[in-house]
């Protein structure tokens, strides 16, 4: 039999998050709409248990809370019972505040990104350290984890990995409008800039980006001209930036 996950909120981080939990265990989730609930079952390809919200009872469930930061005590009221440990993956909510409103025995926040829709996040983890385990087993299901010593580091990962897939995102676009500046098919640029992508992200996990930087670097080349213009125009001090941006909007949501 297998174990149940009950996630309270259907967005798109809970339908991803369940994508990748489905074939290991039961799904629950409790929202605001029937319909809504609905829609995620079909969505999730997959059979689940649905639950309204209101006066729902969480006594000693396991729980993937995905709803808005912002909702958190709006929610509180509507549930009852004691969680034996909540998986949260709210931006910028410390332990102490779902504690403080839902009451859980153990809370461990988790930030998953983009990614988790493939298999691929880049999960960061803190919280209770009895759950450590549990949890990297749990979010370990939709790519790789990393479990944090505070909740300091989990927020700047937010800036990082969190929210990464969206900076990069940025960068890939930008790329592709370059070539077609120059010249190139639209959809040639775009399939030249996936294949890049995808070829970085493997040699990236074994080799110090420095590295691949010089050594792809030729004294003259194509490659360093293009590296100095993006030195010219601060894109490594605009990155630094964001995640200093990112991690400042993290503590002003708690």
């Amino acid at each position: 039999m297998k174990d149940k996950i009950t996630f309270i909120g259907n967005g798109n981080m809970a339908l991803s998050i369940a994508q990748g939990l489905k074939e290991k265990y039961e799904i629950e989730v409790v929202g605001r709409s029937l319909k809504n609930l609905e829609k995620f079952e079909q969505e999730l390809g997959a059979s689940i248990e649905k639950n309204l919200i209101d006066g729902y009872d969480m006594q000693g469930k396991t729980i993937m809370l995905c709803v808005k930061p912002a909702n958190i005590e709006s929610i509180s009221e509507k549930l009852k019972g004691n969680a034996r440990v909540i998986f949260s993956v709210l931006a910028g909510t410390p332990v102490a505040k779902i504690k403080k409103y839902l009451k859980p025995e153990a809370v461990v926040r988790s930030m998953p990104n983009l990614a988790a829709s493939v298999g691929r996040s880049m999960t960061t983890l803190t919280g209770d350290e009895a759950f450590a385990e549990e949890a990297k087993e749990l979010l370990g299901a939709i790519g790789s984890t990393l479990w944090l010593s505070s909740e300091k580091e989990l927020d700047i990962a937010t800036g990082l990995a969190g929210s990464g897939p969206a900076y990069l995102c940025l960068i890939a676009e930008a790329l592709a409008d370059g070539a077609v500046k120059q010249g190139m098919k639209r959809a040639d640029a775009m399939e030249a800039m996936r294949g890049l992508f995808g070829g970085f992200g493997e040699l990236i996990q074994e080799i110090h980006p420095a590295l691949l930087k010089d050594g792809v670097m030729s004294p003259g080349g194509t490659t360093a001209a293009g590296y100095g213009a993006l030195e010219d125009g601060n894109v490594r001090a605009a990155c630094i930036d964001a995640i200093a941006e990112a991690y400042k909007k993290a503590k002003e949501l708690q």
